[in-house]
């Protein structure tokens, strides 16, 4: 895992507290606090943390620092990871319900288009980072999980080659990808900073930092994104019942992001798709990279009205997906 230096404490205080208008600090979840040293940095600031943390070499001294302050830090032993798994029967630490850790909190929920109801601060780990941001997607686009409370803000340093996935633009065959599509139209996504990979230590036995490599995208820094969910994404035809379907019909779009979009609708069954594509405007030999995340949204609206597609077209394909998504 990688840890915050203290010069990089202060400088993830001031991007989260930017934006922030005067009076007491809002409650901030930080998940793998580790030694603590952003969350003193924090609380110095005036945030309330909740600290979840899942190792027992940490969690010690986090309980120390807990003890010794008035009511402003609370900490948890959990993995925001192992949040609400799919296992039966008691959760057993670190495994962790989202209910329980708002009912500790004292956060209530909120309708979706109501304001930010919780901030939530830490670094991503680079195992599995990419399985991690689909967790999260899943959970934001079904209101399940966290999302159940509302439009929880999500702050959190991600490598630099997965920042620029989520930020890449039509036509960029190699990382315009579904992924990209998905949070472009979930997330209001802010780059709050970057930061070298030098700067973070590290608690792997060797003293290394386990640097992922990459070849399509840039790969030099963490960086610190924020992550909105966009008040207007339950407009139109996609709702929480049925974004599952919607994100496997864009994850199999882009099972061949160079085929043509006529192609990917006559797999689908669908007869009509030259009227289809005329009244969306969308043309005929646009292939599936070219396409904006809002045409993706507009197709599934288009095609949820058409009496030619069905959802159950998806069914067996969603359910395996969101089984090994959690």
């Amino acid at each position: 895992r990688f840890i915050a230096c203290p010069q990089l404490a202060r400088t993830v205080r001031r991007c989260l507290q930017s934006g922030a208008g005067p009076g007491p600090r809002p409650l901030l979840l930080e998940f793998a606090p580790g030694p603590g040293i952003v969350t003193r940095s924090l609380l110095d600031a005036g945030f309330r943390v909740l600290a979840l943390e899942s190792n027992l070499d940490f969690l010690t001294d986090l309980q120390s620092l807990e003890n010794s302050l008035d009511g402003q830090l609370k900490v948890i032993h959990g993995d925001f990871f192992r949040l609400d798994p799919l296992a039966k029967g008691a959760l057993r630490p670190p495994a962790v319900s989202s209910d329980k850790l708002f009912e500790t909190m004292g956060v209530a929920a909120v309708p979706w288009r109501a304001d930010v109801p919780l901030k939530i601060f830490g670094i991503v780990p680079q195992h599995l980072e990419r399985n991690r941001l689909w967790r999260l997607l899943f959970a934001m686009y079904e209101c399940s999980s966290i999302y159940r409370y509302g439009r929880v803000e999500l702050n959190l340093f991600i490598s630099e080659k997965e920042y620029t996935v989520l930020t890449a633009k039509p036509g960029k065959s190699k990382i315009y990808q579904a992924l990209t599509v998905l949070a472009q139209l979930g997330y209001d996504i802010e780059l709050l900073h970057k930061e070298p990979w030098s700067s973070f230590a590290t608690n792997l036995k060797n003293g290394g930092l386990a640097i992922p490599k990459s070849v399509q995208a840039p790969n030099d820094h963490l960086c610190l994104v924020r992550l909105t969910p966009q008040q207007n994404l339950f407009t139109g035809g996609l709702k929480p019942s049925n974004a599952s379907t919607f994100i496997f019909m864009v994850k199999q779009s882009f099972a061949k992001p160079k085929s043509r979009l006529t192609d990917r609708l006559n797999s689908w069954s669908l007869d009509n798709s030259d009227t289809l594509l005329k009244a969306l405007e969308i043309p005929k030999k646009a292939s599936m990279c070219n396409l904006y995340p809002e045409d993706y949204k507009r197709l599934f609206e288009a095609l949820q009205n058409s009496d030619m597609f069905a959802e159950t077209l998806f069914h067996d394909e969603v359910l395996a997906s969101t089984r090994t998504m959690n």
